[in-house]
């Protein structure tokens, strides 16, 4: 069990942004974690995951919708999920998607509003980092 998890104040973010965007309705992001060695200003451990990059939501995708696998997300590469509670109840409920560890943001989304907890809805810590990804290009 880790003890702490790290995320970048990027992805806080803009996971919270989209968490306004879509409210009144909830939305689910998967999470992705790049080593510490890869980033631009922390001082942590090089093989520390820090989330830092997130999936689109698939708005209508039928077969995701029935069999509910996404497909569009690559398996093992999403230790984490963000979700977003509108009506504000700060906690992980039996709807959500649940991965190692999950961000449950809630009006009036800001960093007041998240909180991150393992998958059996226990509160754990995490700490926002001021450090940035690697540049990437689309080729």
């Amino acid at each position: 069990m880790v003890d702490v998890y790290y995320i970048t104040r990027g992805l806080v973010e803009t996971l919270l942004g989209l968490g306004r965007e879509s409210d009144p309705d909830p939305t689910t992001v998967p999470l992705a974690v790049t080593p510490a060695g890869e980033l631009r200003g922390t001082d942590l451990s090089p093989e520390t995951p820090v989330f830092t990059h997130f999936y689109l939501p698939n708005k209508g995708d039928a077969l995701n919708a029935v069999f509910g696998v996404d497909l569009t997300t690559p398996a093992g590469q999403t230790p984490g999920v963000f979700v977003s509670h509108p009506r504000g109840d700060l906690r992980v409920s039996k709807r959500d998607d649940l991965r190692e560890v999950v961000f449950v943001g809630v009006p009036p989304w800001d960093e007041s509003g998240l909180e991150a907890f393992d998958r059996h809805g226990t509160r754990v810590e995490f700490r926002t980092l001021e450090a940035t990804p690697p540049e990437e290009t689309v080729e």
